[in-house]
């Protein structure tokens, strides 16, 4: 671990689809010793096995990503995870603290980045060549820019004016909103790692 880091921090980096999640995750891991678990280690296995709409989806995508936080928390690991946040659904906050948890509760520090960027920006990223290798559920390109836009009728990303279940979770941790539209996925990880450094 580098000098001065925090041993176990959990950063939770969120956004709607194809905002950049994995990117900037990978770019943060690429710029100090954090560790990336995205959204798609969980969901291309998952998806592959059961199919999105299977009970059983749900079921494991929730259980497997709490088993490594689990262990991330329990051996001191800095983590980024990325996932997306249906902000106005109770269900969903509530899966967040579920997920959290392992870190919250040994009172090692969990911070929240979140990603905005408009749909247009968002539907060219979509189709980058990176997050189809990383994400082949994505290779069907007018299922997954049909995907983006569905997802963009959903809130995906808090507003100080519109209150919701998520900025309760919120208020209890770090939390910094980045518009990463004319942003390099770089700039956001120097960004953020000097944020999380001060």
């Amino acid at each position: 671990m580098s000098s001065g880091a925090v041993a176990g921090e959990l950063l939770v980096v969120i956004g709607p689809p194809a905002v950049g999640k994995m990117t900037v995750g990978r770019a943060i891991a690429a710029a100090s010793d954090f560790r990336l678990f995205h959204n798609h280690h969980v969901i291309e296995p998952l998806a592959e096995v059961f199919g999105f709409e299977h009970p059983s989806f749900e079921k494991l995508k929730e259980a497997w990503r709490r088993e490594v936080v689990e262990e991330a928390a329990a051996t001191g690991t800095r983590l980024v995870l990325t996932l997306v946040w249906l902000v106005e659904e109770e269900g969903d906050a509530a899966i967040v603290r579920r997920i959290i948890e392992p870190y919250a509760g040994r009172g090692l520090r969990v911070s929240f980045l979140e990603l905005q960027a408009p749909l247009e920006t968002r539907l060219v990223r979509n189709v980058g060549e990176d997050r189809i290798a990383a994400k082949p559920s994505k290779a069907d390109l007018a299922w997954s820019d049909a995907h983006v836009r569905e997802a963009d009728a959903r809130r995906m990303n808090t507003d100080p004016q519109r209150p919701s279940p998520a900025d309760g979770v919120l208020a209890e941790h770090r939390h910094l909103r980045v518009d990463n539209t004319d942003l390099s996925p770089e700039q956001v990880a120097s960004r953020v790692l000097d944020w999380l450094g001060g």
